[in-house]
């Protein structure tokens, strides 16, 4: 019985990622949840108490996808840079180009449509951007420690700088489906971390 609870659960925020992906959090009634589900209200509310509740798990499912994608492959290179360029390629092509989610990035479309809407949930997203430029800036680090970085770099704010440049193109080519953004941003964001390097 546990077993198809837990099928359950996981159809449930399967299902749900995808909608929110594509009519945001607000325009999700509890009706479309249900209709594609095919759950009632009260074997829904038997998995999850809230929407806001069921909201977090689709995030945290999304980024569970988000990271298989960007980080496949990158953590065995050796070179941090060589490391950074890789994760850019992964978010851009294997991720936003990818269309992984109907409605295009999960966590831009949540972050535009929540900011100023829900503090609680668009600061969630926040500090996820926040924790991937961290990461970044980390790597960053280590080049410098390693003698790859020329002096001066700001590792912090070349890692922040990153994270706008691929969410800009995101918000670009999500608006049109238009790839030159990803290559564009591809192509400036390798050539600045050829810039940078000792």
């Amino acid at each position: 019985m546990r077993k198809d609870g837990s099928r359950t659960r996981e159809k449930i925020i399967e299902e749900t990622l995808q909608i929110f992906s594509v009519k945001g959090y607000y325009n999700t009634s509890i009706n479309d949840i249900l209709a594609a589900t095919g759950l009632t209200k009260g074997g829904l509310y038997g998995h999850f108490t809230s929407k806001e509740e069921l909201w977090g798990a689709a995030y945290e499912r999304a980024i569970e996808i988000w990271k298989g994608i960007v980080f496949k492959g990158a953590r065995k290179i050796a070179d941090p840079l060589a490391r950074i360029e890789k994760v850019v390629e992964n978010d851009l092509f294997g991720y936003c180009g990818a269309e992984v989610f109907e409605g295009g990035c999960f966590f831009f479309n949540m972050l535009v449509e929540l900011s100023g809407q829900s503090e609680t949930m668009s600061r969630r997203i926040r500090s996820g951007f926040m924790e991937f430029a961290g990461l970044l800036a980390s790597w960053l680090e280590e080049a410098d420690r390693k003698g790859f970085l020329k002096k001066g770099v700001k590792h912090r704010e070349v890692a922040d700088f990153i994270v706008i440049a691929i969410n800009g193109a995101t918000a670009l080519y999500t608006s049109g489906r238009d790839r030159r953004f990803l290559k564009e941003t591809s192509n400036q964001l390798r050539a600045y971390l050829l810039h940078i390097r000792a």
